[in-house]
């Protein structure tokens, strides 16, 4: 799933690519990443069916819009890409960094509530 949303990625910026699976593309991915559904998630189970559903759906019509060519290609790029090395020392400074934001912003609120007790 990685590797297609990254192949999709880089097929969308490709210039074999046509202009109407560019802009489906987008337009799928805006509405993956909206806060807004076309159902809100808080009805009971209809909630959840755009997202198991709709955005599948346009995925599966996306990837048919796209030169298998094209979309090859992609997939063997996007291999190459989730193939790099991870750095271990760079995720500890991320983590790192969280939590001295996490201890920064309780102490200000101790600081806050703690003369109001």
């Amino acid at each position: 799933m990685r590797r297609d949303a990254v192949a999709l990625y880089l097929a969308a910026r490709d210039p074999q690519t046509p202009w109407y699976a560019k802009a489906l593309a987008a337009m799928v991915v805006a509405y993956a990443l909206s806060p807004i559904d076309l159902i809100p998630d808080f009805i009971p189970v209809l909630g959840y069916l755009d997202d198991l559903l709709i955005v599948p759906a346009a995925l599966w019509v996306v990837l048919r819009l796209i030169p298998a060519e094209v979309m090859a290609d992609c997939r063997a790029r996007a291999e190459t890409i989730a193939d790099r090395p991870v750095s271990r020392a760079g995720a500890l400074v991320v983590v790192g960094l969280w939590v001295v934001a996490a201890v920064v912003l309780g102490w200000l609120i101790w600081a806050r509530v703690a003369p109001l007790a």
